[in-house]
């Protein structure tokens, strides 16, 4: 099995509260995914937080579909956090149709500018010779996030 790992930072200009609060929101994803990509979820679930009575980690929060282009449907995963640190870090391993393991880690960190945003994508292709388009493909989606995030939150007035 080959296991492909890809990290990315961004430094921001905006609290670590805030980022959080957007980080763990469906509408702020939807936001770093767009406009290529949207996941869907159920009306009841407002994001990846688990203060609902029966939330726990390592149990899926809900299934989502991610839509290429905000229409067509290309993957299907069940939202799982195994990890939750609020505030500061969540680890999101969620089984999905095109990797056989997935594991997305987010911490948010003081920073000079306000605050330091990474991510850390580990990820097994199904097949060995995927791995390389896999981890351009997954590469440059997570650098599309990041440069969402500056937009979101390195502007002038942002925050």
């Amino acid at each position: 099995m080959t296991t492909v790992t890809l990290e990315r930072s961004t430094p921001l200009r905006a609290s670590a509260a805030d980022v959080w609060r957007h980080a763990t929101s469906i509408d702020g994803i939807n936001r770093e995914l767009a406009p290529w990509l949207r996941m869907t979820a159920p009306a009841a679930a407002h994001g990846l937080a688990l203060d609902d009575a029966g939330a726990t980690l390592g149990t899926p929060l809900f299934t989502s579909v991610v839509l290429l282009g905000g229409v067509l449907p290309i993957e299907r995963m069940k939202v799982t956090l195994t990890e939750l640190e609020p505030g500061h870090r969540f680890v999101e391993r969620s089984p999905m149709l095109a990797v056989r393991a997935w594991r997305h880690e987010r911490i948010i960190a003081p920073h000079t500018a306000g605050c330091l945003v990474t991510d850390r994508v580990s990820f097994t292709p199904p097949l060995a010779l995927l791995a390389l388009p896999l981890r351009i493909a997954i590469g440059a989606f997570f650098a599309h996030r990041h440069r969402q995030l500056g937009r979101l939150f390195n502007r002038v007035g942002a925050g």
